[in-house]
C-alpha cells in the first residue's frame, strides 16, 4: 500500500491477522458497498422478475447478475472517492477511517463486476447487455460523472435499464413497454437527488459539482419529488386503458407526500426526502403490482 494510506489502515486490512481479522475485513466492505441501495435494487429487480414470470432459476439469476452488479459500483464508489471523504472527514466510510486500504476495495470492485458480467449474459444474452450497460454507466458516475452537469445520466441510464433486463430475459426476449423504461428512468433521477441532497455542502467542499450540487440544497429539496412524481403518472396513464380505482389512488397518495416535503421541510428537514422516498414506494409498488403488463407494447 502507499505511504498515503500506511499510517490510516489499521488491523483489518493487515495481512497476518488470522480469523478475527477476515471477518473485520469482510464487514468493512460490506459497510463499504452501499449495503442499504445495493439490498434495495437487488430486491426490487428480483420481485419485479418474479411479477413478470420468471421462475425460480431466472429470479435467482436475476438477483445475482444484480446483485454482483451493485456491489461493483457501490465499491467503486468508496474507492474513488477515498481521497475527498477523509478529506472531508467522513466517519460513515470504512477506507476514510482506515478500516480498508483503497487497493482492498478497488480489488472487490473488481472481482464482483468479473462476476457480474457472465451471470448478466446467463440471463439472456439482450438482456445482459442491457444491464451491463446500466452498470458501466454507474461506474462513469464514480469515476468522474458525479463531478459534471450531467451527473443524473447514470442514475436515469441504470435506472432505465432495469425493466428491459428483467423483460429481455423472459422466453422471446420482449421489449418492456415505453412508459415503465421512462418511469424507471425518472425514478433514478429522484433517486440521485434524494442520495446526494445531504451530501451537497461536504461535495462542494471537495470540487464535486453535479447537478444536484449546482442546483443548492435549498432547490433540490423542493424538486426532489417531482422526477418521482412524473413516474407515478406515468405508471397510472401509460398503460392501456383507464386507470382503475388504485391506480388514481396511488396518484392521489403520491401527490401528497410530493407537496408534503416540501410545505413541511421548515418545520423537519428531512421532510422532503421523506416524502420522496414515500413517492418512490409507491412507484415500486405500482410497478411490481403491474407484472406482465410492463411487456406490452
Amino acid at each position: 500500500m502507499t505511504s498515503r494510506w500506511a499510517g490510516r489502515v489499521r488491523t483489518a486490512d493487515r495481512p497476518g491477522g488470522g480469523f478475527a481479522t477476515a471477518v473485520a475485513t469482510a464487514v468493512a466492505l460490506a459497510r463499504a458497498c452501499h449495503p442499504g441501495p445495493t439490498v434495495a435494487v437487488t430486491v426490487l429487480v428480483t420481485a419485479l422478475a418474479l411479477a413478470c414470470g420468471h421462475d425460480a432459476r431466472g429470479c435467482a439469476l436475476a438477483a445475482m447478475a444484480v446483485l454482483t452488479g451493485q456491489l461493483s459500483v457501490g465499491w467503486c464508489n468508496d474507492a474513488a472517492d477515498a481521497a475527498r471523504d477523509v478529506a472531508a472527514g467522513r466517519t460513515d466510510k470504512p477506507v476514510a477511517e482506515g478500516a480498508l486500504a483503497p487497493r482492498t476495495v478497488w480489488a472487490a470492485a473488481w472481482t464482483a463486476l468479473a462476476l457480474c458480467v457472465p451471470l448478466s449474459l446467463a440471463f439472456g444474452p439482450a438482456a445482459g447487455i442491457v444491464h451491463l450497460v446500466g452498470v458501466a454507466a454507474a461506474w462513469a458516475y464514480d469515476l468522474g460523472l458525479k463531478a459534471t452537469v450531467f451527473s443524473w445520466l447514470p442514475y436515469a441510464v441504470g435506472f432505465g435499464s432495469l425493466p428491459p433486463f428483467v423483460t429481455l430475459g423472459l422466453p422471446g426476449a420482449p421489449w418492456p413497454a415505453w412508459w415503465a423504461v421512462l418511469a424507471a428512468a425518472l425514478l433514478g433521477c429522484g433517486a440521485h437527488l434524494a442520495n446526494v441532497l445531504p451530501d451537497i455542502q461536504d461535495d462542494l467542499a471537495t470540487g464535486v459539482r453535479g447537478w444536484p450540487q449546482r442546483l443548492g440544497a435549498a432547490r433540490v429539496r423542493v424538486l426532489v419529488p417531482a422526477p418521482l412524481l412524473l413516474a407515478t403518472v406515468l405508471l397510472v396513464l401509460g398503460p392501456p386503458g383507464a386507470p382503475g380505482p388504485g391506480g388514481w389512488a396511488a396518484l392521489a397518495v403520491a401527490t401528497v407526500f410530493a407537496c408534503a416535503g416540501p410545505l413541511l421541510a421548515g418545520r423537519w428537514p428531512k421532510a422532503p426526502f421523506a416524502g420522496a422516498v414515500a413517492v418512490a414506494a409507491v412507484d415500486v409498488l405500482l410497478l411490481l403490482a403491474m407484472g406482465t403488463t410492463i411487456t406490452a407494447s
